[in-house]
């Protein structure tokens, strides 16, 4: 693979800015954010409640919409955001939006039902996602993931066939097995083991096989406890309005999964894939390369008010969220201009386009169109170089 050569940054400068704007925004911290978060809450709860109400009539979009909306919400909004301490230091903050109490024990059911376990959740993607973005030891590197698709000798169509699939199914077919499998590695590396840490050199779909210790966990953990709850329990709970609605419910729960499944593949596996992005074969070294590391592998989309931001999952503040993921959603919001300003002053590209752009760029680099920007590291420059380079 081909290497670029990235932006030459001044990191102490860099540094400080950001710093600065999250120091803003840490004081600020205050009711208001978590009324936010609550409001947020309350709207995917009125859409489960709305999928549920009129799952029963009949299979239909709208309820299978309704109901696939109410689990974006908790995850990618609620697990998210809550899950990386961004409400833990509102004052006043009860303990259920704390990270110690969201989706913990009893109340993960509660909190957030999906296939994801919420211990592997948080390390693959608090920690090695996060402190590993793009690298070799990000889980969720998609040229990497997908690199048997890209290399094959498949037709074109037959990739984008394979696409389409994941994209209806990665919530089961990627991201729960795989967060759960980089959990078991990174316990097998503190026990003595080597290799990547955050990649598992495997088959994410064996650990469905049950008659493994790995896959019978996994059932217990992950595949029951949601299966159970989603396919069997709320549907058998329309039972006294006769077959045609139980089997309603089922249809219309089936369905909610794989939009749910589409909605999410489309603003989350393009956060970090796309030519214009980049890739990098070493760590960064330091605060301020850490700081353009984000920036330089991850996009944002349209943003402006809690409507469209509900929209997208909040996934549309990605470059804001990464460089301070442990902050509350209204935060990137109030932020994000300035974040934008800094980079651009300091030559750094700040990647923005509307997701069904992104989703052709995350496409491309499925299918082996396009390619990442591939370097070793970004190269640290004294600020009277970085001002030259602005003149220029």
């Amino acid at each position: 693979m081909s290497r670029e050569e990235a932006p030459v940054i001044d990191y102490e400068g860099l540094a400080r800015e950001l710093d600065a704007v999250r120091a803003k925004a840490e004081a600020e911290l205050g009711a208001e954010d978590l009324e936010h978060l609550k409001k947020i809450e309350r709207w995917g709860k009125v859409f489960s409640a709305v999928g549920y109400a009129t799952a029963w009539m009949g299979p239909n979009l709208l309820s299978a919409w309704c109901i696939s909306q109410g689990s974006m919400v908790r995850w990618t909004m609620m697990m998210h955001h809550v899950g990386h301490r961004g409400y833990d230091r509102v004052p006043g903050v009860p303990e259920r939006y704390t990270s110690k109490g969201f989706a913990v024990g009893s109340r993960r059911l509660l909190d957030w039902p999906d296939w994801i376990w919420p211990e592997a959740w948080l390390h693959e993607h608090n920690v090695l996602h996060h402190y590993h973005t793009s690298e070799m030891d990000d889980p969720d590197l998609v040229e990497e993931n997908v690199r048997a698709v890209r290399e094959s000798g498949l037709p074109k169509a037959l990739k984008y066939a394979v696409v389409g699939f994941y994209a209806l199914t990665w919530k089961w077919t990627y991201y729960a097995p795989n967060t759960y499998q980089v959990l078991q590695v990174a316990k097998r590396r503190r026990s003595g083991a080597q290799g990547l840490q955050g990649r598992y050199e495997g088959t994410y779909l064996g650990v469905y096989n049950p008659l493994t210790p790995e896959g019978r966990a996994f059932w217990k953990d992950c595949v029951l406890p949601y299966g159970g709850l989603r396919f069997v329990a709320l549907p058998a709970l329309y039972a006294p309005l006769g077959p045609w609605a139980t089997f309603s419910v089922l249809a219309n729960s089936l369905g909610a999964e794989l939009l749910t499944n589409l909605h999410t593949f489309v603003v989350i596996a393009t956060n970090h894939a796309g030519d214009d992005l980049y890739r990098f074969d070493t760590k960064a070294s330091g605060r301020g390369e850490f700081y353009a590391r984000q920036v330089l592998s991850s996009v944002n989309f349209r943003l402006g008010n809690d409507v469209v931001d509900f929209l997208h999952g909040w996934l549309n503040y990605q470059i804001e969220h990464h460089l301070f993921p442990d902050l509350p959603m209204r935060k990137y919001q109030q932020i994000q201009p300035q974040v934008k300003e800094i980079c651009e002053r300091y030559g750094l590209p700040y990647a923005q386009e509307g997701v069904f752009k992104r989703v052709k760029r995350l496409v491309d680099i499925m299918v082996g169109n396009t390619s990442m920007k591939r370097v070793e590291r970004v190269e640290k420059a004294a600020p009277a170089r970085v001002a030259a380079q602005a003149a220029e």
